[in-house]
């Protein structure tokens, strides 16, 4: 007997409904594929408010096999070791700036060590070749890049109006020809709370942190990388070009070397402007060399900025004002220049240069800098206090809960960052 949802044929046979066995196999097609997709990850769907979750270097190195999940949005659920993805191995995410990342990658507080790529042609290197998209919350620890092409970073080679937020390397070790960085090679975004520490090698635009800043932001940052290049060599950034490039409340304080153009903090200020950052590091170079900067092209491009005479080896630069390593310890020296130290900055006066406050772990009360006997002094002191509030600071700080009361909670605190340094 045929159905209401079939159709009578002219020999009174029945045939099935066609548009029916059509969604039919749409419906189902979609279900394979979604099923496929997730498959390749740990769970979720890709949207921002379910994101594809990742948990093994297989399914990260997944992601640069699928270029139609490069707009979609991935969260980090592991600490990641890429050991087994040695040199030519891994899938670069992102390949050029016709084919960027442009999702959400949102590490969690979770790291990828032993990183590495090897590559004698490819531009657009790093975990991330080319980022339209957002990146944040993500450590990398020990990469080792080498590449003979540009735009080399060991978290992108290239940020295309994208943004990395809170993120940071330890122990990189790049050398590649161009728009070199140890996060970023080169950037049209917003760099945000980001560091970088280890060796970075290049010849023309060399940064510890970014080689290029162009029409791009970098705001609360530093690099501790050992910068080494030909041309455009600075300590956070090889070169900022574009009246948009904005470099601010950043340092840098790792060694420079460089032919020319060559600086503490940047080795040249095109366009745009850097303001309230400063450098420390030992400065080497044959042409247009500076302890701060090597050369500035716009009249006012550098304000508020200050370099270490005594360590740099510099007593002059092109932009900035040098000082003593004594006078670079006091707080007078840049809050006279209008620094932030209730929002931005801190100092242990006497025995560490300014540092960004979100660099300080959360229970380092005292100085010096560190979680360390004389801050556990300091909350014992405050021990089962019950009047904490926002017109006392949460007593001073030691309710780190803010629950009102100094008690186990803060303790457990206290104890998870006991010993805890600086980054």
């Amino acid at each position: 007997m045929c159905s209401l949802s079939d159709n009578l044929g002219s020999s009174g046979s029945c045939k099935p409904n066609s548009k029916r066995a059509m969604s039919f196999f749409v419906l189902f097609a979609l279900s394979f594929f979604c099923i496929a997709a997730t498959a390749q990850y740990d769970g979720g769907t890709g949207t921002q408010g379910d994101p594809y979750l990742i948990r093994t270097a297989e399914q990260l190195n997944t992601i640069g096999t699928r270029s139609g999940d490069w707009y979609k949005h991935f969260q980090l659920r592991a600490d990641i070791d890429m050991s087994e993805y040695d040199e030519t191995a891994y899938n670069i995410i992102g390949t050029d700036r016709d084919n960027t990342f442009g999702g959400i990658f949102d590490g969690n507080d979770h790291t990828i060590s032993n990183f590495s790529l090897s590559t004698t042609h490819q531009w657009y290197t790093g975990l991330f070749g080319c980022v339209s998209g957002q990146i944040k919350n993500l450590g990398l620890i020990n990469p080792d890049i080498f590449a003979l092409g540009g735009r080399v970073g060991a978290l992108m080679g290239d940020m295309e109006q994208g943004s990395a937020t809170n993120c940071y390397v330890k122990g990189v070790t790049i050398s590649a020809d161009r728009y070199v960085g140890g996060l970023v090679g080169s950037t049209s975004g917003r760099i945000v709370s980001c560091y970088s520490t280890g060796s970075v090698t290049g010849n023309s635009y060399v940064g510890g942190l970014v080689g290029l800043v162009d029409d791009a932001t970098v705001n609360a940052c530093y690099s501790k990388a050992t910068v080494k290049g030909n041309l455009e060599v600075g300590g956070l950034a090889g070169m900022t070009t574009d009246e948009g490039s904005v470099i601010s409340n950043s340092f840098a304080t790792g060694s420079v070397t460089g032919g020319t153009y060559v600086g503490g903090l940047a080795g040249q200020v095109e366009r745009g402007r850097a303001y309230k950052c400063y450098s420390t590091g030992p400065v080497s170079g044959n042409q247009h060399v500076g302890g701060f900067t090597g050369y500035i092209r716009v009249l006012g491009g550098v304000t508020h900025c200050f370099w270490d005479t005594e360590t740099s080896g510099f007593s002059d630069s092109p932009g900035g004002t040098g000082k003593t390593t004594a006078e670079m310890q006091k707080m007078s020296t840049f809050t006279d220049a209008g620094w932030d130290f209730w929002n931005i900055w801190d100092i242990c006066e006497g025995t560490n240069y300014p540092v960004l406050k979100w660099q300080i772990p959360v229970t380092d009360f005292r100085c010096p800098d560190g979680v360390d006997f004389i801050d556990f002094a300091f909350f014992a002191s405050h021990w089962l206090l019950n009047n904490c509030n926002a017109s006392n600071y949460y007593c001073e700080g030691t309710d780190l809960d803010q629950s009102g009361i100094v008690d186990f909670i803060d303790l457990e605190v206290l104890a998870d960052n006991w010993l805890n340094g600086l980054p």
